[in-house]
Protein backbone atom coordinates (compact mmCIF):
# COMPACT_ATOMS: atom_id res chain seq x y z
CA UNK A 1 0.00 0.00 0.00
CA UNK A 2 1.71 3.58 -0.83
CA UNK A 3 0.47 7.04 0.51
CA UNK A 4 -2.38 7.26 -2.75
CA UNK A 5 -3.83 3.36 -2.22
CA UNK A 6 -7.56 3.71 -0.63
CA UNK A 7 -7.87 3.28 3.12
CA UNK A 8 -8.44 -0.25 4.24
CA UNK A 9 -12.00 -1.69 4.40
CA UNK A 10 -14.01 -2.79 6.91
CA UNK A 11 -16.55 -5.59 7.12
CA UNK A 12 -19.27 -4.05 5.09
CA UNK A 13 -16.83 -2.80 2.54
CA UNK A 14 -16.33 0.68 3.44
CA UNK A 15 -13.69 2.29 3.79
CA UNK A 16 -12.12 3.00 7.24
CA UNK A 17 -11.88 6.30 8.70
CA UNK A 18 -8.53 7.18 9.61
CA UNK A 19 -9.72 6.96 13.28
CA UNK A 20 -10.80 3.81 12.57
CA UNK A 21 -7.81 2.69 10.60
CA UNK A 22 -5.00 4.46 13.05
CA UNK A 23 -6.85 1.63 15.67
CA UNK A 24 -9.39 4.55 17.96
CA UNK A 25 -9.55 6.13 20.99
CA UNK A 26 -6.63 3.90 22.41
CA UNK A 27 -4.39 4.29 19.51
CA UNK A 28 -5.29 8.07 19.52
CA UNK A 29 -4.51 8.41 23.28
CA UNK A 30 -0.95 6.13 22.97
CA UNK A 31 -0.05 8.95 20.34
CA UNK A 32 -1.33 11.91 22.23
CA UNK A 33 0.91 10.73 25.26
CA UNK A 34 3.71 9.96 23.07
CA UNK A 35 3.71 12.88 21.58
CA UNK A 36 3.52 15.23 24.94
CA UNK A 37 6.67 12.63 26.45
CA UNK A 38 8.34 13.46 23.54
CA UNK A 39 8.26 17.44 24.56
CA UNK A 40 9.75 16.42 28.08
CA UNK A 41 12.12 14.02 26.94
CA UNK A 42 13.82 15.14 23.21
CA UNK A 43 15.94 18.95 23.79
CA UNK A 44 14.93 19.17 20.23
CA UNK A 45 11.35 20.46 21.07
CA UNK A 46 12.46 22.37 23.87
CA UNK A 47 10.94 25.14 22.92
CA UNK A 48 7.86 23.55 21.88
CA UNK A 49 7.12 22.13 25.16
CA UNK A 50 8.42 25.34 26.81
CA UNK A 51 5.00 27.33 24.85
CA UNK A 52 2.86 24.73 27.27
CA UNK A 53 3.43 25.72 30.63
CA UNK A 54 4.45 23.70 33.10
CA UNK A 55 1.46 21.19 33.48
CA UNK A 56 0.37 19.24 30.37
CA UNK A 57 -2.78 17.24 31.55
CA UNK A 58 -5.19 19.77 30.06
CA UNK A 59 -3.52 20.01 26.59
CA UNK A 60 -3.24 16.16 26.37
CA UNK A 61 -6.78 15.70 27.15
CA UNK A 62 -7.71 18.44 24.78
CA UNK A 63 -5.12 17.38 22.01
CA UNK A 64 -7.07 13.62 22.14
CA UNK A 65 -10.46 14.74 22.49
CA UNK A 66 -9.81 17.20 19.11
CA UNK A 67 -7.85 14.36 17.45
CA UNK A 68 -10.73 11.73 17.77
CA UNK A 69 -13.28 13.78 15.94
CA UNK A 70 -10.82 15.43 13.68
CA UNK A 71 -9.77 11.34 12.69
CA UNK A 72 -13.01 10.97 11.83
CA UNK A 73 -14.51 9.08 15.27
CA UNK A 74 -16.04 10.85 17.97
CA UNK A 75 -16.55 14.73 18.40
CA UNK A 76 -15.41 14.52 21.99
CA UNK A 77 -14.03 18.52 22.07
CA UNK A 78 -17.31 19.77 20.09
CA UNK A 79 -19.21 18.15 22.16
CA UNK A 80 -17.53 19.68 25.44
CA UNK A 81 -16.23 22.89 24.39
CA UNK A 82 -18.04 23.52 20.64
CA UNK A 83 -16.44 24.44 18.12
CA UNK A 84 -12.17 23.82 18.11
CA UNK A 85 -11.79 27.70 16.67
CA UNK A 86 -7.86 26.38 16.32
CA UNK A 87 -6.70 29.55 14.78
CA UNK A 88 -8.01 32.01 17.46
CA UNK A 89 -7.58 29.37 20.32
CA UNK A 90 -3.58 29.65 18.97
CA UNK A 91 -3.54 33.35 18.95
CA UNK A 92 -2.04 34.39 22.42
CA UNK A 93 1.34 31.69 21.41
CA UNK A 94 3.82 33.37 19.13
CA UNK A 95 3.73 30.79 16.28
CA UNK A 96 5.88 30.89 13.29
CA UNK A 97 7.79 28.56 11.51
CA UNK A 98 10.43 27.11 14.17
CA UNK A 99 7.33 26.54 16.24
CA UNK A 100 5.11 24.83 13.86
CA UNK A 101 7.64 23.01 12.04
CA UNK A 102 8.85 21.19 16.34
CA UNK A 103 5.23 20.84 16.42
CA UNK A 104 4.91 18.66 13.08
CA UNK A 105 8.64 17.03 13.92
CA UNK A 106 7.05 15.96 17.06
CA UNK A 107 4.30 14.55 16.28
CA UNK A 108 5.61 12.85 13.09
CA UNK A 109 7.78 11.10 15.84
CA UNK A 110 5.39 10.17 17.78
CA UNK A 111 3.29 8.75 15.04
CA UNK A 112 6.43 6.45 13.90
CA UNK A 113 7.03 5.54 17.70
CA UNK A 114 3.20 4.52 18.01
CA UNK A 115 3.03 2.59 14.96
CA UNK A 116 0.72 4.40 12.89
CA UNK A 117 0.62 2.74 9.70
CA UNK A 118 2.89 4.63 7.03
CA UNK A 119 0.21 5.30 4.49
CA UNK A 120 -1.99 6.63 6.96
CA UNK A 121 0.94 8.56 8.89
CA UNK A 122 2.13 10.15 5.48
CA UNK A 123 -1.56 11.40 5.40
CA UNK A 124 -1.84 13.08 8.42
CA UNK A 125 1.87 14.16 8.07
CA UNK A 126 0.63 16.40 5.61
CA UNK A 127 -2.88 17.68 7.02
CA UNK A 128 -0.75 18.33 10.25
CA UNK A 129 1.57 20.58 8.30
CA UNK A 130 -0.93 22.21 6.78
CA UNK A 131 -2.89 22.93 9.85
CA UNK A 132 0.18 23.75 11.88
CA UNK A 133 1.03 26.26 9.00
CA UNK A 134 -2.43 27.83 9.67
CA UNK A 135 -1.57 28.44 13.02
CA UNK A 136 0.88 30.37 12.01
CA UNK A 137 1.21 34.09 13.35
CA UNK A 138 4.25 35.53 13.16
CA UNK A 139 6.17 35.18 9.56
CA UNK A 140 9.68 33.59 11.23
Amino acid sequence: MNIHDPAPRGANNEPLTPFEWIGGETAVKRMVERFYDLMDLEPQFAALRAAHGADLENARERLFMFLCGWLGGPNLYIERFGHPRLRMRHMPFPIGIKERDEWVACMTQAMQETGVPAPLMARLAESFMQTADHMRNRGQ
